[in-house]
């Protein structure tokens, strides 16, 4: 095997190390934001992990977090409570923040 075929393996290794983890760390965050939300929308306990889980799969719908941000939007929006989306957007920053840390 040529120094080159080991780069090219060693570059695919590292590829889906990387990618695994930036999985994990969406998963985190996505995690730690429902359960955010969910203390802002009264929710605690099983409940708060239900609606956690729920920010979890939504977050699987498409690439980057708008999905999570329109669900928890409208989540807020329907109890009536007036989160401005500034800090929502400053309260996912912190949670990724988190998330690498954990990681």
């Amino acid at each position: 095997m040529t120094t080159f075929d080991n780069r090219g393996k060693n570059f695919e290794s590292k590829f889906a190390h990387d990618e695994k983890l930036d999985f994990a760390i969406e998963a985190k965050l996505s995690k730690l934001y429902g359960l955010w939300a969910a203390e802002k929308l009264g929710l605690d306990g099983a409940d708060a992990l239900t609606y956690a889980g729920e920010v979890i799969e939504v977050n699987l719908e498409e690439p980057g977090f708008d999905d999570i941000l329109r669900k928890v939007r409208a989540d807020f929006d329907e109890k009536g409570l007036e989160i401005s989306d500034h800090i929502m957007q400053e309260e996912l920053k912190i949670c990724l923040t988190k998330a690498k840390e954990e990681a």
